[in-house]
């Protein structure tokens, strides 16, 4: 195998996808390549990101499919068909369950806009997450690539990154300096970094 297949799970805009692109592009991310993108949302614009950059998009939606484990049986029956080795989660708004988790044991990694343990777990994300990080008062925050788990924000750290917190802030624009100075960082980075070691891990026997 010369490159780990990645699917990147998304729900909105995708910029953390778009991250990922332009780090394929740049040569940057060499040890996988971007093969899927699914979306929980059928108006999302990361999909229109996929199209542009022609990778394979699709739209799995637990409203249409009716229960979690319809969601995430779809799920994995594409990853199956795209033969995906590492799946990242890139502002992918569903929590996926143990079943599903366990599966894939470290090689589902999501990016959080925060220093874990701070400002993560359930109920954190988006702007919640800077308006908490604010609210506390904190001079320095950032963002956190993590294996995931069962547990929200759990799983093992890969990597992470500092960002100041300056006078003046709101969550948008502290929203914003993370992503730009930290997540679409750090995110390609530690995507290479998986993807380096998986490709160097000796094979397992069936």
């Amino acid at each position: 195998m010369s490159a780990v297949r990645i699917a990147v799970l998304v729900s909105g805009g995708g910029t953390n996808l778009q991250a990922l692109i332009d780090a394929a592009e740049a040569g940057i991310l060499t040890s996988g390549t971007l093969e899927l993108v699914i979306s929980s949302n059928p108006d999302a614009y990361a999909l229109t990101r996929a199209a542009d950059a022609g990778i394979p998009a699709v739209t799995v939606s637990k409203r249409a499919l009716g229960s979690q484990e319809a969601f995430e049986g779809a799920i994995r029956a594409l990853l199956d068909e795209y033969r995906i080795g590492l799946i990242v989660l890139a502002g992918f708004m569903s929590i996926l369950s143990k079943d599903f988790t366990s599966r894939y044991p470290e090689r589902i990694i999501n990016v959080h806009p925060s220093l874990i343990p701070s400002f993560c777990g359930k109920g954190f994300y988006g702007l919640r997450v800077h308006e908490a990080a604010l609210a506390c008062g904190v001079k320095v925050t950032g963002a956190t690539v993590h294996f995931v788990n069962e547990v929200p924000d759990g799983g093992r750290i890969i990597m992470q990154k500092a960002v100041d917190v300056l006078d003046g802030d709101t969550p948008q624009i502290l929203q914003r300096r993370v992503m730009e100075q930290a997540e679409w960082k750090i995110l390609p980075q530690a995507v290479q970094k998986v993807c380096g070691q998986m490709l160097s891990a000796p094979e397992k026997a069936p």
